[in-house]
């Protein structure tokens, strides 16, 4: 019981702040589940993919009835990219458990999730420009890449969304932000999709969901109303801020992982 009601408080929070900023809320739910250190990283990864995916149905929904629009094109090409994506980053996130264990996995997560932060907030600070991209093999390979990253990495790949869609296709951060909600989206489909056609639930305390699902709706509202009505300066700040936190809870996860 004690364990449920802590990780609904964590993905209140964290959902709250990834629909504001487009992160998606894993950014943080995986990182913060780790330093519990209650479950086994496929259990934290999985349990943050489900309070991400409700999060972000949530959200959709409310930032398309405040009257969000969006390219339906540049959405399906995302779509596409990050379902494929997504279905290879739960693959190999699959194989290097088997591979691996635990423990090694735990230490590449860390490390790529730290790098593609450092990416962003970098580019957030020093505006590194835009190539302005067209195509639709551009927005496919982005989707692909980002999907990969969500899955393999169980924190949604928000971080490196808003920058590397922003950076591609010279968009201002409130679209890259809901753009970035949509590339989650099918990416967390996909990996939810996979484990339930391998017949992998199973393997899951799924008991944990009837604290995790209302949780994760109450952060999607909260976080898709305040996105509303916070300005890009605003949202900026909320999306650097979050990066930064979550740079400083993997460094304290990895050192962790070497005490041990």
């Amino acid at each position: 019981m004690w364990i449920g009601l802590l990780y609904a408080v964590v993905i209140v929070v964290c959902n709250a702040l990834g629909a504001i900023s487009g992160m998606g809320g894993g950014v943080i739910i995986k990182p913060v589940f780790d330093v519990i250190g209650y479950d086994s990283v496929a259990s934290v990864s999985f349990l943050s993919t489900a309070a991400v995916f409700t999060m972000l149905i949530v959200s959709t929904i409310s930032q398309v009835s405040h009257g969000i629009r969006l390219q339906l094109k540049m959405v399906l090409w995302l779509a596409v990219g990050a379902l494929a994506g997504g279905l290879l980053g739960e693959r190999a996130l699959t194989g290097l458990l088997a591979t691996l264990g635990d423990a090694p996995v735990l230490a590449i997560q860390i490390t790529l999730t730290i790098l593609t932060i450092l990416f962003a907030l970098l580019n957030s600070v020093y505006h590194w420009g835009t190539l302005a991209l067209r195509g639709a093999g551009w927005v496919i390979a982005c989707g692909i890449l980002l999907g990969f990253l969500a899955s393999l990495l169980g924190i949604g790949g928000g971080p490196i969304n808003v920058a590397l869609l922003m950076l591609l296709f010279n968009m201002p951060i409130k679209a890259a932000t809901v753009y970035s909600i949509a590339t989650i989206f099918f990416s967390q489909l996909a990996k939810l999709a996979s484990i339930a056609v391998a017949g992998r639930l199973g393997d899951f305390d799924l008991g944990m969901l009837w604290f995790i699902i209302p949780a994760a709706i109450i952060g999607g509202l909260l976080g898709a109303h305040f996105s509303h009505v916070l300005s890009p300066a605003k949202v900026t700040r909320v999306f650097q801020l979050m990066l930064v936190a979550v740079i400083v809870i993997n460094l304290y996860n990895g050192v962790m992982l070497v005490v041990r």
